[in-house]
């Protein structure tokens, strides 16, 4: 049982404050950056002094596999604690001649002016949670308070050029290494 309880402890972050209710399972984090709020499926128990919130299991007839339950709420938990501390960032890179970005404002809404190539220029409205800057012509960076949003946008951003596996052109991450393929010998 001791095994158990120690895979189900987090340890709070100093800089962030906890508030649950028992009553509707709602666990609300405040941090330095944001607020989240969590609707749980399980019930948590908060050790003050400790600065320790220890996610144990609720009814075993509700959930067919209460383990898998108990490791998401953990890692929700966890995953709420970066997002009201920490601010995500991606970097993408544009390889390729001609390939640039430019950041444009029309009737006061921000959109990304793509030139990828292709026989028209691809215009994207950035949503407001989202912040994109654009530090060279084929450099950006993702930046905003939600892991998902950031990494969501990222991807569908690269989606507008996937890089060529045979000359290496395309949206890529700025980690992002493509390992090219051979082409047709005659």
């Amino acid at each position: 049982m001791k095994n158990i309880l120690k895979r189900y402890v987090i340890k709070i972050p100093s800089e962030i404050s906890v508030f649950y209710c028992e009553k509707s399972s709602l666990l609300f984090i405040q941090g330095k950056i944001g607020k989240k709020l969590l609707k749980l499926k399980t019930k948590i128990i908060i050790l003050k002094k400790k600065n320790l919130i220890i996610v144990k299991e609720t009814d075993l007839n509700k959930f067919k596999d209460i383990k898998k339950t108990l490791n998401t709420e953990l890692a929700l938990i966890k995953q709420a604690f970066l997002e009201v501390s920490v601010i995500t960032v991606k970097k993408l890179k544009l390889v390729g001649v001609g390939f640039k970005v430019f950041n444009k404002e029309i009737e006061k809404k921000n959109f990304i002016h793509f030139k990828l190539g292709y026989s028209h220029d691809i215009f994207f409205k950035v949503p407001t949670t989202i912040k994109i800057n654009i530090l060279q012509s084929t450099i950006m960076v993702i930046s905003g308070v939600k892991y998902n949003d950031v990494l969501q946008m990222a991807s569908l951003l690269k989606k507008f050029k996937t890089p060529d596996p045979y000359k290496g052109k395309g949206i890529l991450y700025s980690n992002e290494s493509i390992k090219l393929k051979e082409g047709k010998k005659v």
